[in-house]
Protein backbone atom coordinates (compact mmCIF):
# COMPACT_ATOMS: atom_id res chain seq x y z
CA UNK A 1 0.00 0.00 0.00
CA UNK A 2 1.21 3.65 -1.17
CA UNK A 3 2.09 5.83 2.04
CA UNK A 4 1.76 9.71 1.72
CA UNK A 5 2.84 11.70 -0.16
CA UNK A 6 6.48 13.72 0.85
CA UNK A 7 6.29 17.13 0.49
CA UNK A 8 9.35 18.98 1.17
CA UNK A 9 9.48 22.62 2.26
CA UNK A 10 12.67 24.05 1.89
CA UNK A 11 13.67 27.10 3.93
CA UNK A 12 16.51 29.67 3.92
CA UNK A 13 16.19 30.39 7.55
CA UNK A 14 16.88 33.97 7.85
CA UNK A 15 14.03 36.93 9.03
CA UNK A 16 10.64 35.88 9.90
CA UNK A 17 8.14 37.08 6.91
CA UNK A 18 4.57 36.41 6.24
CA UNK A 19 5.27 33.43 3.79
CA UNK A 20 6.81 31.85 6.60
CA UNK A 21 3.75 32.35 8.67
CA UNK A 22 1.55 31.05 6.21
CA UNK A 23 3.44 28.33 5.66
CA UNK A 24 3.71 27.05 9.09
CA UNK A 25 0.12 27.55 9.22
CA UNK A 26 -0.49 25.06 6.23
CA UNK A 27 1.78 22.78 7.25
CA UNK A 28 0.36 22.50 10.80
CA UNK A 29 -2.90 21.48 9.07
CA UNK A 30 -2.13 18.80 6.47
CA UNK A 31 -3.82 15.84 6.92
CA UNK A 32 -1.14 13.45 7.88
CA UNK A 33 -2.77 10.24 6.59
CA UNK A 34 -1.84 11.82 2.69
CA UNK A 35 0.93 13.91 3.07
CA UNK A 36 4.20 13.46 5.28
CA UNK A 37 6.08 17.49 5.19
CA UNK A 38 9.49 17.15 5.41
CA UNK A 39 10.92 20.74 6.75
CA UNK A 40 14.64 21.79 5.93
CA UNK A 41 16.53 24.95 7.00
CA UNK A 42 19.65 26.00 5.27
CA UNK A 43 20.29 28.18 8.34
CA UNK A 44 18.53 26.61 11.26
CA UNK A 45 20.22 28.84 13.78
CA UNK A 46 17.71 32.17 12.36
CA UNK A 47 14.68 33.38 12.95
CA UNK A 48 12.78 30.51 10.85
CA UNK A 49 14.22 27.74 13.14
CA UNK A 50 12.94 29.55 15.83
CA UNK A 51 9.24 30.18 14.52
CA UNK A 52 9.59 26.37 13.75
CA UNK A 53 10.97 25.08 17.44
CA UNK A 54 8.40 27.45 18.44
CA UNK A 55 5.61 26.39 16.84
CA UNK A 56 6.23 22.75 17.38
CA UNK A 57 7.07 21.68 13.76
CA UNK A 58 10.13 19.63 13.40
CA UNK A 59 12.78 19.71 10.63
CA UNK A 60 16.16 19.10 9.78
CA UNK A 61 19.29 20.90 8.38
CA UNK A 62 19.39 21.10 4.70
CA UNK A 63 22.39 18.72 3.02
CA UNK A 64 23.91 22.12 2.24
CA UNK A 65 24.00 25.84 3.83
CA UNK A 66 24.81 26.73 0.16
CA UNK A 67 22.07 28.61 -1.66
CA UNK A 68 21.25 30.96 -4.47
CA UNK A 69 19.53 33.97 -4.42
CA UNK A 70 19.16 36.76 -1.47
CA UNK A 71 17.34 35.72 1.70
CA UNK A 72 17.37 38.74 4.73
CA UNK A 73 19.35 37.81 8.06
CA UNK A 74 21.32 34.74 6.65
CA UNK A 75 24.32 34.43 3.96
CA UNK A 76 24.24 34.54 0.64
CA UNK A 77 26.76 34.50 -2.33
CA UNK A 78 28.91 37.29 -3.17
CA UNK A 79 31.90 36.29 -5.07
CA UNK A 80 32.79 33.05 -7.45
CA UNK A 81 33.44 30.58 -4.67
CA UNK A 82 30.35 30.99 -3.16
CA UNK A 83 28.56 31.03 -6.68
CA UNK A 84 30.38 27.79 -7.36
CA UNK A 85 29.55 26.45 -3.89
CA UNK A 86 26.10 26.69 -4.48
CA UNK A 87 26.08 25.40 -7.87
CA UNK A 88 27.94 21.87 -6.63
CA UNK A 89 25.13 22.02 -3.96
CA UNK A 90 22.67 21.86 -6.50
CA UNK A 91 23.60 17.69 -7.25
CA UNK A 92 23.51 17.17 -3.23
CA UNK A 93 20.39 18.44 -3.07
CA UNK A 94 18.90 16.90 -6.28
CA UNK A 95 20.50 13.24 -4.50
CA UNK A 96 18.95 14.31 -0.87
CA UNK A 97 15.37 14.29 -2.79
CA UNK A 98 15.88 11.22 -4.42
CA UNK A 99 17.09 9.47 -1.75
CA UNK A 100 14.02 10.74 0.84
CA UNK A 101 11.44 9.77 -2.26
CA UNK A 102 10.40 13.42 -2.42
CA UNK A 103 7.20 13.54 -4.31
CA UNK A 104 6.59 17.46 -4.38
CA UNK A 105 8.99 20.12 -3.31
CA UNK A 106 6.99 23.04 -2.53
CA UNK A 107 9.57 26.41 -2.08
CA UNK A 108 7.72 29.83 -0.46
CA UNK A 109 10.75 32.13 -1.13
CA UNK A 110 12.95 33.66 -3.79
CA UNK A 111 15.59 32.32 -2.60
CA UNK A 112 14.49 28.52 -2.37
CA UNK A 113 12.66 28.95 -5.75
CA UNK A 114 16.02 29.94 -7.47
CA UNK A 115 18.16 26.73 -5.54
CA UNK A 116 15.72 24.35 -5.30
CA UNK A 117 13.79 24.14 -8.89
CA UNK A 118 16.86 22.30 -10.92
CA UNK A 119 17.13 20.08 -8.29
CA UNK A 120 13.41 18.81 -8.18
CA UNK A 121 13.38 18.73 -11.72
CA UNK A 122 16.88 16.42 -11.36
CA UNK A 123 15.66 14.45 -8.32
CA UNK A 124 12.34 13.63 -10.36
CA UNK A 125 10.23 15.78 -7.94
CA UNK A 126 7.18 18.58 -8.51
CA UNK A 127 8.15 21.64 -8.15
CA UNK A 128 5.27 23.65 -6.72
CA UNK A 129 6.25 27.24 -6.76
CA UNK A 130 4.60 29.48 -4.08
CA UNK A 131 4.65 33.26 -5.37
CA UNK A 132 4.31 35.12 -2.41
CA UNK A 133 6.28 39.11 -3.77
CA UNK A 134 6.40 40.94 -6.72
CA UNK A 135 5.25 40.04 -9.95
CA UNK A 136 8.45 41.69 -11.82
CA UNK A 137 10.44 38.97 -9.87
CA UNK A 138 13.24 37.87 -12.59
CA UNK A 139 12.96 34.00 -11.07
CA UNK A 140 8.73 34.03 -11.63
CA UNK A 141 9.12 35.51 -14.84
CA UNK A 142 12.43 33.61 -16.26
CA UNK A 143 12.82 30.41 -13.97
CA UNK A 144 9.46 29.22 -13.32
CA UNK A 145 8.23 28.47 -16.80
CA UNK A 146 11.10 26.57 -17.06
CA UNK A 147 11.22 24.06 -14.29
CA UNK A 148 7.96 25.25 -11.81
CA UNK A 149 5.00 22.28 -12.78
CA UNK A 150 2.75 24.63 -10.87
CA UNK A 151 2.59 27.97 -9.64
CA UNK A 152 0.43 29.44 -6.71
CA UNK A 153 0.55 33.21 -6.35
CA UNK A 154 -1.15 34.66 -2.96
CA UNK A 155 -2.96 36.75 -5.08
CA UNK A 156 -3.96 38.12 -8.95
CA UNK A 157 -1.44 41.11 -8.56
CA UNK A 158 0.92 38.54 -7.80
CA UNK A 159 0.61 37.06 -10.80
CA UNK A 160 0.16 40.14 -13.29
CA UNK A 161 3.35 39.88 -14.82
CA UNK A 162 4.08 35.78 -15.17
CA UNK A 163 3.55 34.85 -18.64
CA UNK A 164 3.96 30.51 -17.73
CA UNK A 165 1.09 29.90 -19.67
CA UNK A 166 2.50 30.55 -23.07
CA UNK A 167 4.74 27.28 -21.38
CA UNK A 168 2.04 25.07 -20.32
CA UNK A 169 2.47 26.23 -16.20
CA UNK A 170 -0.90 26.08 -15.03
CA UNK A 171 -1.28 28.83 -12.21
CA UNK A 172 -3.46 29.21 -9.37
CA UNK A 173 -4.32 32.11 -6.73
CA UNK A 174 -4.68 30.51 -2.82
CA UNK A 175 -4.82 33.72 -0.47
CA UNK A 176 -3.44 33.27 2.25
CA UNK A 177 -4.03 31.21 5.83
CA UNK A 178 -5.83 32.57 8.76
CA UNK A 179 -6.75 32.07 12.29
CA UNK A 180 -10.05 33.07 11.64
CA UNK A 181 -11.19 32.40 15.26
CA UNK A 182 -8.13 34.94 16.67
CA UNK A 183 -9.70 36.39 20.01
CA UNK A 184 -7.38 39.12 21.93
CA UNK A 185 -8.75 40.89 24.60
CA UNK A 186 -8.36 44.55 23.01
CA UNK A 187 -8.89 46.70 26.11
CA UNK A 188 -5.86 44.50 27.83
CA UNK A 189 -3.50 44.19 24.71
CA UNK A 190 -4.18 48.38 24.72
CA UNK A 191 -3.43 48.96 28.15
CA UNK A 192 0.19 46.84 27.94
CA UNK A 193 0.94 48.94 24.49
CA UNK A 194 0.25 52.32 26.43
CA UNK A 195 2.16 51.10 29.48
CA UNK A 196 5.44 49.98 27.59
CA UNK A 197 4.95 53.47 25.23
CA UNK A 198 4.63 55.23 28.61
CA UNK A 199 1.38 57.28 26.79
CA UNK A 200 -1.47 58.53 28.39
CA UNK A 201 -4.75 56.14 28.56
CA UNK A 202 -6.44 58.76 25.87
CA UNK A 203 -3.48 58.07 23.01
CA UNK A 204 -4.66 57.05 19.95
CA UNK A 205 -2.33 54.46 18.27
CA UNK A 206 -1.57 53.92 14.53
CA UNK A 207 0.61 50.80 13.62
CA UNK A 208 3.01 49.90 11.20
CA UNK A 209 3.85 45.79 10.70
CA UNK A 210 6.42 45.16 8.28
CA UNK A 211 10.19 44.85 8.03
CA UNK A 212 12.22 48.09 7.34
CA UNK A 213 12.40 47.61 3.64
CA UNK A 214 11.97 50.45 0.62
CA UNK A 215 8.62 49.01 -0.65
CA UNK A 216 7.28 49.23 2.67
CA UNK A 217 8.16 52.99 2.77
CA UNK A 218 8.90 53.14 6.48
CA UNK A 219 9.98 56.73 6.09
CA UNK A 220 6.23 57.56 4.23
CA UNK A 221 4.76 56.39 7.90
CA UNK A 222 6.59 58.83 9.86
CA UNK A 223 5.12 61.52 7.23
CA UNK A 224 1.66 60.39 7.93
CA UNK A 225 2.13 60.25 11.63
CA UNK A 226 2.95 64.23 11.08
CA UNK A 227 0.63 64.92 8.99
CA UNK A 228 -2.35 63.36 11.35
CA UNK A 229 -0.88 65.23 14.23
CA UNK A 230 -1.18 68.77 12.20
CA UNK A 231 -5.03 67.74 11.18
CA UNK A 232 -5.65 66.93 14.61
CA UNK A 233 -4.11 68.82 17.03
CA UNK A 234 -5.96 68.07 19.92
CA UNK A 235 -5.61 64.49 19.78
CA UNK A 236 -2.51 62.47 21.47
CA UNK A 237 -1.57 60.33 18.60
CA UNK A 238 1.43 57.81 18.34
CA UNK A 239 2.81 56.02 15.55
CA UNK A 240 4.02 52.34 16.55
CA UNK A 241 6.27 50.53 13.91
CA UNK A 242 6.59 46.92 14.15
CA UNK A 243 9.28 45.24 12.12
CA UNK A 244 12.49 43.93 11.36
CA UNK A 245 15.46 46.35 10.49
CA UNK A 246 16.48 44.67 6.46
CA UNK A 247 17.98 48.13 5.72
CA UNK A 248 19.68 50.00 8.16
CA UNK A 249 19.82 52.98 6.38
CA UNK A 250 16.32 52.84 6.37
CA UNK A 251 15.78 52.91 10.71
CA UNK A 252 18.49 56.15 10.36
CA UNK A 253 16.04 57.73 7.84
CA UNK A 254 13.14 57.11 9.66
CA UNK A 255 14.53 58.68 12.95
CA UNK A 256 15.87 61.74 11.19
CA UNK A 257 12.30 62.29 9.33
CA UNK A 258 10.68 62.16 12.85
CA UNK A 259 13.04 64.33 14.19
CA UNK A 260 12.81 66.88 11.00
CA UNK A 261 8.82 66.88 11.43
CA UNK A 262 8.47 67.27 14.74
CA UNK A 263 7.42 63.91 16.11
CA UNK A 264 10.33 62.02 17.63
CA UNK A 265 8.09 61.68 20.81
CA UNK A 266 5.16 59.96 18.50
CA UNK A 267 7.10 57.76 16.66
CA UNK A 268 7.93 54.90 18.37
CA UNK A 269 10.07 51.60 17.26
CA UNK A 270 9.29 48.24 18.60
CA UNK A 271 11.00 45.89 16.81
CA UNK A 272 9.91 42.62 15.50
CA UNK A 273 7.14 41.14 17.75
CA UNK A 274 5.66 37.02 17.16
CA UNK A 275 3.08 36.53 17.64
CA UNK A 276 1.58 39.86 16.74
CA UNK A 277 -1.86 39.62 17.38
CA UNK A 278 -1.80 40.90 20.83
CA UNK A 279 0.00 44.36 19.07
CA UNK A 280 -2.49 44.50 16.45
CA UNK A 281 -5.20 44.44 18.68
CA UNK A 282 -3.84 46.98 20.86
CA UNK A 283 -3.91 49.82 17.84
CA UNK A 284 -6.84 51.78 16.77
CA UNK A 285 -5.40 51.59 13.26
CA UNK A 286 -3.49 50.28 11.13
CA UNK A 287 -1.56 52.03 8.38
CA UNK A 288 -0.34 49.84 5.05
CA UNK A 289 2.00 52.01 3.34
CA UNK A 290 3.75 49.61 1.50
CA UNK A 291 3.95 49.39 -2.09
CA UNK A 292 3.63 46.54 -3.92
CA UNK A 293 2.85 44.12 -1.29
CA UNK A 294 1.40 40.92 -2.54
CA UNK A 295 -1.04 40.23 0.02
CA UNK A 296 -0.04 41.47 3.34
CA UNK A 297 -0.97 39.33 6.41
CA UNK A 298 -1.32 41.72 8.43
CA UNK A 299 -4.24 43.88 6.68
CA UNK A 300 -6.18 40.75 6.85
CA UNK A 301 -5.40 39.58 10.92
CA UNK A 302 -6.10 43.38 11.43
CA UNK A 303 -9.38 43.19 9.98
CA UNK A 304 -10.13 39.78 12.03
CA UNK A 305 -8.88 41.27 15.55
CA UNK A 306 -11.03 44.88 15.23
CA UNK A 307 -8.68 46.88 13.98
CA UNK A 308 -9.60 49.21 11.00
CA UNK A 309 -7.37 49.71 8.27
CA UNK A 310 -5.82 52.15 5.96
CA UNK A 311 -4.10 51.52 3.03
CA UNK A 312 -2.73 52.45 -0.06
CA UNK A 313 -4.47 51.73 -3.10
CA UNK A 314 -1.47 49.17 -4.56
CA UNK A 315 -1.21 45.31 -5.41
CA UNK A 316 -2.80 42.99 -3.57
CA UNK A 317 -4.25 45.32 -0.99
CA UNK A 318 -7.26 46.53 -3.68
CA UNK A 319 -8.11 42.85 -3.70
CA UNK A 320 -8.31 42.71 -0.15
CA UNK A 321 -9.90 45.86 0.95
CA UNK A 322 -13.42 47.13 -0.10
CA UNK A 323 -13.42 50.77 -0.19
CA UNK A 324 -15.88 52.33 2.34
CA UNK A 325 -16.50 48.59 3.11
CA UNK A 326 -14.04 46.45 4.82
CA UNK A 327 -11.65 49.31 5.08
CA UNK A 328 -10.13 52.46 3.41
CA UNK A 329 -7.89 53.12 0.25
CA UNK A 330 -5.91 56.08 0.10
CA UNK A 331 -3.60 57.23 -2.85
CA UNK A 332 -0.32 55.53 -3.30
CA UNK A 333 3.27 57.77 -1.48
CA UNK A 334 0.29 60.17 -0.19
CA UNK A 335 1.08 60.84 2.88
CA UNK A 336 -1.57 63.67 3.62
CA UNK A 337 -4.25 61.59 1.91
CA UNK A 338 -3.38 58.88 4.29
CA UNK A 339 -3.78 61.00 7.17
CA UNK A 340 -6.90 61.87 5.62
CA UNK A 341 -8.42 58.61 5.80
CA UNK A 342 -6.98 58.30 9.39
CA UNK A 343 -8.52 61.23 10.66
CA UNK A 344 -11.73 59.78 8.79
CA UNK A 345 -12.05 56.84 11.26
CA UNK A 346 -10.79 58.60 13.97
CA UNK A 347 -13.64 61.79 13.79
CA UNK A 348 -16.57 59.09 12.84
CA UNK A 349 -17.02 56.24 15.89
CA UNK A 350 -19.55 55.06 14.06
CA UNK A 351 -18.46 54.80 10.39
CA UNK A 352 -15.42 52.93 11.88
CA UNK A 353 -17.72 50.48 14.18
CA UNK A 354 -19.35 49.54 10.87
CA UNK A 355 -16.07 49.21 8.44
CA UNK A 356 -14.40 46.91 11.52
CA UNK A 357 -17.49 44.73 11.77
CA UNK A 358 -18.26 44.31 8.06
CA UNK A 359 -14.34 43.50 7.82
CA UNK A 360 -14.49 41.36 10.49
CA UNK A 361 -17.12 39.08 8.70
CA UNK A 362 -15.64 39.40 5.01
CA UNK A 363 -12.13 38.52 6.52
CA UNK A 364 -14.02 35.12 8.63
CA UNK A 365 -15.62 34.13 5.16
CA UNK A 366 -12.83 34.43 3.00
CA UNK A 367 -9.56 33.88 4.08
CA UNK A 368 -9.65 30.43 6.94
CA UNK A 369 -7.46 28.36 7.24
CA UNK A 370 -9.20 24.98 6.35
CA UNK A 371 -10.03 26.57 2.88
CA UNK A 372 -6.32 27.13 2.21
CA UNK A 373 -5.15 24.04 3.35
CA UNK A 374 -8.06 22.24 1.66
CA UNK A 375 -7.12 24.13 -1.86
CA UNK A 376 -3.17 23.44 -1.48
CA UNK A 377 -4.21 20.00 -1.18
CA UNK A 378 -5.86 19.74 -4.03
CA UNK A 379 -3.39 20.92 -6.08
CA UNK A 380 -0.52 18.65 -4.56
CA UNK A 381 -2.99 15.96 -5.32
CA UNK A 382 -3.52 16.99 -9.07
CA UNK A 383 0.46 17.22 -9.60
CA UNK A 384 1.17 13.15 -8.92
CA UNK A 385 0.65 10.28 -10.92
CA UNK A 386 -1.16 6.96 -9.43
CA UNK A 387 -0.37 6.23 -6.35
CA UNK A 388 1.01 3.09 -7.97
CA UNK A 389 3.10 4.69 -10.19
CA UNK A 390 4.92 7.42 -8.22
CA UNK A 391 8.33 7.68 -8.56
CA UNK A 392 8.81 6.06 -11.36
CA UNK A 393 9.86 9.14 -13.39
CA UNK A 394 12.69 9.75 -11.03
CA UNK A 395 15.63 11.01 -13.13
CA UNK A 396 19.42 9.54 -12.21
CA UNK A 397 22.45 11.05 -13.88
CA UNK A 398 25.03 9.09 -14.98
Amino acid sequence: MTGPVTICYPFAGGIVGGSHISAVQLIQRLDRRRFDPLVVVHHPEGQVGALLRDEGISFEAAPTRWHFGRAPGVWQARGPVDLARAAAGQWVLARFLRQRKVDIVHSNEGAMHVTWALPARVGGSKLLWHHRSSPEARGLRHLAPLLADRVVAVSRFALSEFEGGRHGVPTSVVYSPFDTNLDVDRAAARGRLLAELGVPADTVVIGYFGNFVGRKRPVLFVDVIAELAAQLPGLPVVGAMFGDTIEPMLEDAVRRRASGRGVADRVRLMGFRYPGAEWLAACDVLAVTAVGEPFGRTLIEAMLLGTAVVAVNDGGNCEAIDHLRTGLLASVDNASAIADKIAMLLTDPDRRRRIVETARSHARQRFGQDQHCADIEAIYAGLLPPPGQRRQAVLHPA
